[in-house]
Formats: C-alpha cells, structure tokens, sequence
C-alpha cells in the first residue's frame, strides 16, 4: 500500500497536498479517511485521506498497452487470406474465360454475317484461295484468302480498297495493308504473339480426310472456285465453314493458306505442328461457324465421323440430335 498525501482542512484556511500529475484517480482502488488527529503545531484538528492504489498507474491518463501482431496472430491472418485465394482464383479464371469465349463467339458471328451479305451480293460466298500457291508454284500467284474478300461487309471497306488483289498477298505494294490487325479476326484467349503481320485465329474448311481420304475438296472454301448455299445440300446448320486454328501456319487473314484440310480431332495434341487444323486454348472445344451463321462449341471428345460429317457440304450423312 502507497500512501499518496493528505488534505488537511484548519479555521478557516484549507491545506492541500497534491496528487503527483501523471496519476490518474481513475486507477485507484481503495480509498479511506484517517482518524481525526493534531495537526502540526498550529493546534487544530484535522482530517486526512490515506489513499490505496493500484502499483500500476496510468501516466498522463492513459494506460500502456501492447501493440503489433503476435506470430501466431500472423499465422492464421495468412492461412485465411491464402485459403479465401485458393477459393477464389478457380471462379474468377472460369469467369474470365467464360467472357473469351463470348468474345470469341462474337467475333465468328461477326464473320458468319458478313459472309451472307457477300453471298447476298455476288450470289456466292468467297473463294477460298484464289490462285492458290502450292510447294512447287510460282511465287507469281497471288494466294490470296477468303478473309481478305469480305472485309468490305466487316466495316473495313478502306482496308480493302488498300489491297491491290492484282498483285499476290506477300507482294510489297500489299505489306501496308497485310500487316494490319483486326480484332474481328482474333481470338481473345490467345496470347499476344510477338508481332506477326494481319494474324487471323479463324481458318476456313476446304474439307476433311478423317473419313474419306478419297476426296478432300468437300467444303465450302476451295482453291479458284466459288461454292454457293445451294451447294450445301447437308444444310447449312449442318456445315461447317469456319473454324478456330489458333497454333498451325499460314495464320494471316491476307493469306490463301488459312484454308486447310481437317484430319485429326478437334485440339489433338498429336497433330502436326506445322498443319493447319481446328485447335483452340479454350478448355475441352473450339468454336466453329455454321454456314447458316449460327456458332457453336464442338467439344474434343466428338466422334471423328461426326465431325467429318459436319465438314462435308454434300455428303449426305446423318447428323445425329443433341450435338449443340
């Protein structure tokens, strides 16, 4: 027990002894009065008050008190930030995703459209190479593509007029325009490649060897000829005419080589590199282009004759219900 002073009171006159200033009296926890006693030599009586308090007292009102984070306190801060990531993460990816392919999606029925006012127009739809450019072929030949032809029905009508289609794609007086990139013709779930001059991510079908080896030239964009609606007797929701080919060369919306042959399944892994083929980076598919415009993800595990079946214009297959 600390005694801390007295207030003595004398005829009239009061004497006080204060408190010490860093003490607060918020802190004490007992009080009592002291028994009436002299009080020094001035011969009179007064009263004191003994006061108890506590052995820790609060400076300058307040008390001290710890802070910062334990180490325990830090452990578990973290385990819960890092679980709470590891909930999040998946669903915030498949979100981001979700809205590629969307855009993706989007893009192709940009493509679809346009090719419909062009067969509107010309009665056709494009060819799809025109003087096309084989291993052994003069460098002469123009090998121009399908998506070079229908730029003016995709609000590019300037961007054609840049193109001298007298001239082959890779010709000088075609870099400007060639080296040109368009969005319409870009999947979103690609990464940017180093600069490569007017890439395209969507091929057209000039046919398939997944069944009938025997006859290729079964699709809708072929080498210097023209193939009409009337020419898809399959249907046109039962033919494809453009799909993703997101890794294989020639991926130039200007060149003739986007046209290709399909004949593996869909994002085979064991396909050649340098062969062009439906592939894409979305998980499970790729997106393809129906004739009548209509797009849809065809998934990897579809059976190669369905799938050729669905490339083929005339074949006159079955496609069975449920696909899409």
């Amino acid at each position: 027990m600390t005694f801390l002073g007295e207030v003595g009171v004398r005829e009239g006159f009061r004497i006080l002894i204060p408190f010490p200033d860093c003490i607060s009296l918020a802190r004490f926890s007992r009080f009592r009065l002291a028994p009436l006693r002299p009080y020094g030599s001035m011969g009179g009586w007064a009263s004191g008050l003994r006061v108890d308090c506590d052995s820790r007292p609060m400076c300058c009102g307040h008390r001290s008190v710890p802070t910062g984070f334990t180490l325990v306190e830090l452990l578990v801060s973290i385990g819960i930030v890092a679980v709470l990531a590891a909930i999040l993460l998946p669903a915030v990816q498949f979100a981001r995703e979700a809205a590629r392919q969307a855009s993706c999606k989007n893009n192709q029925r940009q493509i679809g459209l346009a090719l419909h006012h062009y067969h509107d127009v010309h009665r056709s739809l494009p060819i799809g190479c025109l003087e096309w450019r084989g291993p052994w072929s003069s460098n002469t030949r123009k090998h121009l593509a399908w998506s070079a032809f229908v730029l003016p029905f995709l609000d590019q009508q300037a961007l054609h007029d840049a193109i001298d289609f007298n001239y082959p794609f890779d010709h000088p007086r075609n870099a400007g325009a060639a080296a040109t990139s368009l969005s319409t013709y870009l999947c979103p779930t690609v990464p940017a490649p180093p600069r490569i001059r007017g890439r395209t991510h969507y091929g057209g079908l000039f046919g398939e060897r997944l069944v009938d080896r025997r006859r290729v030239d079964d699709g809708v964009f072929l080498h210097d000829r023209r193939i009409s609606f009337r020419d898809c007797r399959d249907g046109l929701s039962h033919t494809i005419a453009v799909g993703e080919d997101v890794i294989g060369p020639d991926s130039e919306w200007i060149n003739g080589g986007n046209v290709f042959v399909q004949a593996h399944r869909i994002n085979d892994s064991t396909a050649w590199v340098f062969d062009n083929e439906i592939r894409s980076l979305h998980p499970a598919g790729a997106m393809v282009l129906f004739v009548d415009g209509s797009v849809h993800m065809l998934t990897e595990s579809l059976d190669i004759r369905v799938l050729a079946a669905l490339i083929t214009r005339d074949g006159g297959e079955v496609i069975p219900g449920g696909l899409f």
